[in-house]
């Protein structure tokens, strides 16, 4: 048994050199049928290697990609989490130190404004302009009775006073600001979680092959023929390998325009996030900008309840009795006092957002190009190919030679002419198209989250481990949006894949009827 074999990585035992079969080979079907050391068995078990060794080495390559996208997804959801309670936290000691039971009384206000921003985080089903008109409305109902305590207000009247909160502005320019900071920093928050949980998702199914039987036997052509002619130390040329990874990878590499785009896309809101939609610049203080939204209240409001009473109508007082009582009950005269510096929590998930952001954009910039290089550096792994400087003495499918053939495009539509792989160009492949179509579709949330627009979100689920992307659905139970695939991956998907639009022509009604399959079944989830 020559030395080299056993290091071949096979578990099985080759029967034909342990009978020392050495001759014709026309018993073959994919080897060269020359002289040979090879029996059937051998070349059939060589062919089922081949396979694992080319979905082992993609799943390495892919694998890698996946784990990174999914920890900054991770970090970023419990950053976002935590930095939220954190905001919430810091109000409630601070108003309960400064306002004591009146806040007490009245925290329940609060706390819905801190659970719709979660839910918002969560789920996406929260309009938050309306959310915090709401809230400010509400707020002004509760500081025109403290601060008007001598009379009787109904529900009614109350309810007329909170439709004088945009033209009495009795809060100052703070909800405005306050409104235009929120959105646009949540907003962009959480669409940025989503796209790296979107990232995660659509590397790890794509990850998956299964080569078909064209693709299989030109892999054990490349890989283990050369063993069946006592070559076992000799490694497939490197142009000979990119040509028939080319050919295996065509499907995945129709990603790469999209995935770019998706990747330039994240760049965008990232910036964002190191500036003036900095999350976290707008949560931090978001206890004194409230506080001086109240003190501007307390401030005006003489002027505040006069133009009330002439636009709703003058208030019953209350009995002589009830007045001294509500007026000690209501007593509002505390100022607010920030934190000091020193006083501040700990910065969320022991980490900052421009740390984050600054790491996941080194990590956006390394992965752009990703599916069409991976045929490249497929081939790079020592174990798959020669060196590009070996040359002369690699295996070229035949012998020991040079590999002459040119090395074909990338992507479903330039393998018509690959010589090593032959690729059905007319098909695309289902679950491919569906990650063309997510990344399309979060390439366009991402662009409207940079301008500052709110975003219609359901929530990604994790399906490895029930966290939901987004927020990790920790709050409740979401919803997927983006099940990407419509079968499980098949033997066929390997080329089953839609071209671009210069491919064939006979692939067009094809891929129309697929396209508009595939936009009936995401508008049915995205509902």
């Amino acid at each position: 048994m020559p030395a080299g074999f056993r290091t071949s990585r096979r578990s099985w035992s080759p029967v034909g050199w342990e009978a020392g079969l050495r001759g014709p080979g026309d018993h073959l079907k994919i080897c060269p049928q020359g002289y040979t050391c090879c029996s059937q068995e051998m070349e059939e078990k060589y062919s089922l290697q081949s396979k694992d060794d080319f979905k082992s080495v993609v799943s390495e390559q892919c694998n890698h990609l996946q784990a990174i996208f999914a920890s900054r997804y991770k970090k970023f959801d419990e950053f976002f989490k935590e930095l939220l309670e954190n905001a919430e936290k810091s109000l409630n000691d601070m108003f309960v130190k400064t306002y004591g039971r009146l806040y007490m009384q009245n925290s329940e206000l609060f706390k819905d404004l801190f659970g719709e921003l979660k839910r918002y985080y969560v789920a996406g089903s929260v309009n938050l302009e309306e959310m915090l008109s709401d809230f400010w409305a509400r707020l002004l109902e509760r500081m025109f009775r403290l601060v008007n305590s001598q009379y009787h207000f109904t529900d009614e009247y109350l309810e007329c006073v909170s439709k004088y909160t945009e033209q009495l502005k009795p809060f100052g320019d703070v909800p405005r600001k306050l409104k235009l900071q929120v959105t646009r920093a949540f907003v962009a928050a959480r669409t940025f979680a989503q796209g790296l949980a979107v990232a995660r998702d659509v590397v790890s199914k794509v990850s998956v092959v299964n080569p078909t039987a064209q693709c299989t036997h030109a892999l054990l052509k490349m890989i283990y023929c050369s063993h069946c002619q006592g070559l076992v130390n000799v490694k497939p040329c490197y142009n000979y390998c990119s040509n028939i990874m080319r050919g295996c990878l065509a499907n995945q590499g129709d990603l790469d325009f999209e995935w770019n785009n998706f990747i330039d896309a994240m760049l965008m809101v990232a910036e964002r996030l190191e500036g003036p939609f900095n999350i976290e610049s707008v949560m931090d203080p978001i206890d004194v900008k409230i506080s001086d939204a109240i003190m501007n209240m307390q401030e005006n409001s003489v002027q505040v309840s006069q133009k009330v009473f002439q636009g709703c109508g003058p208030p019953k007082p209350l009995p002589a009795g009830r007045i001294s009582r509500s007026i000690s009950e209501g007593a509002f005269s505390a100022r607010f006092r920030p934190y000091h510096p020193e006083e501040r929590p700990t910065t969320a998930a022991g980490t900052s957002l421009d740390r984050l952001v600054t790491d996941v954009k080194e990590k956006l910039k390394q992965a752009k190009k990703f599916w069409s290089s991976l045929p490249s550096n497929v081939c790079s792994d020592e174990r798959m190919a020669a060196g590009n400087g070996n040359e002369d003495d690699c295996w070229n499918g035949k012998g020991k030679s040079r590999y002459l053939f040119a090395v074909t495009g990338n992507g479903l539509a330039n393998q018509g002419n690959n010589p090593e792989v032959q690729v059905d160009t007319s098909k695309p492949d289902i679950l491919i198209l569906r990650q063309i179509m997510a990344l399309r579709v979060m390439t366009s949330k991402m662009k409207n989250a940079y301008n500052g627009n709110d975003v219609d979100f359901f929530d990604i689920s994790d399906e490895s481990s029930g966290e939901g992307s987004g927020s990790g659905c920790e709050y409740q139970q979401c919803p997927s949006e983006f099940e990407y695939n419509v079968t499980d991956h098949s033997g066929k998907n390997a080329n089953d894949k839609a071209s671009s639009p210069g491919a064939l022509v006979g692939a067009q009604p094809y891929l129309l009827a697929v396209f508009c399959i595939l936009l009936l079944v995401m508008q049915r989830e995205w509902r």
